[in-house]
């Protein structure tokens, strides 16, 4: 099976929940091009409000992303997990998996939100993309409109 995939967390609080550090937040790319990488690695990207959004790099084992993925009769089934289940801003029914053809790819955005147990400090937020290509690819595939995209994001207040 050959699988190429990008995850990119993007964190923030309630400062960026406007004005100039939204803008920032919002401007920051939903792919890169992927680093040349060894078989049941993933791409990992990492952004946070503390750090400006600046992207930050790295490889996870694919058994370490939250995403399933199965290859089946010539197609690959793709469903990202949704943890922790408390987390998730009220939306509707989860999609179901996308099955992707050799040549295909998905991006799938999912968020986040949290508060303190004891409800001490702010709100904080993330947004996982996930780009995940079916087959042999070119560096810059995610720098392009996905074959599918499943957006997944619901209301943060």
């Amino acid at each position: 099976m050959e699988v190429t995939v990008q995850w990119i967390r993007t964190s923030w609080t309630k400062r960026s929940r406007g004005g100039e550090a939204a803008a920032r937040r919002n401007a920051v790319p939903v792919g890169f091009r992927v680093p040349p990488a060894s078989p049941a690695v993933a791409h990992v990207v990492r952004m946070d409000e503390s750090d400006g959004f600046d992207p930050f790099d790295g490889q996870e084992d694919l058994r370490k992303v939250d995403v399933r993925l199965r290859e089946d009769e010539g197609r690959l089934r793709v469903l990202p997990r949704v943890q922790p289940l408390f987390a998730l801003p009220p939306r509707p029914r989860r999609p179901p998996a996308v099955r992707l053809v050799p040549g295909q790819w998905v991006r799938w955005q999912l968020n986040y939100r949290f508060s303190s147990a004891a409800g001490v400090r702010g709100w904080s937020y993330w947004l996982d993309t996930f780009n995940i290509a079916y087959g042999p690819v070119e560096a810059d595939v995610f720098l392009s409109p996905p074959t599918v995209l499943v957006d997944e994001r619901g209301p943060v207040r």
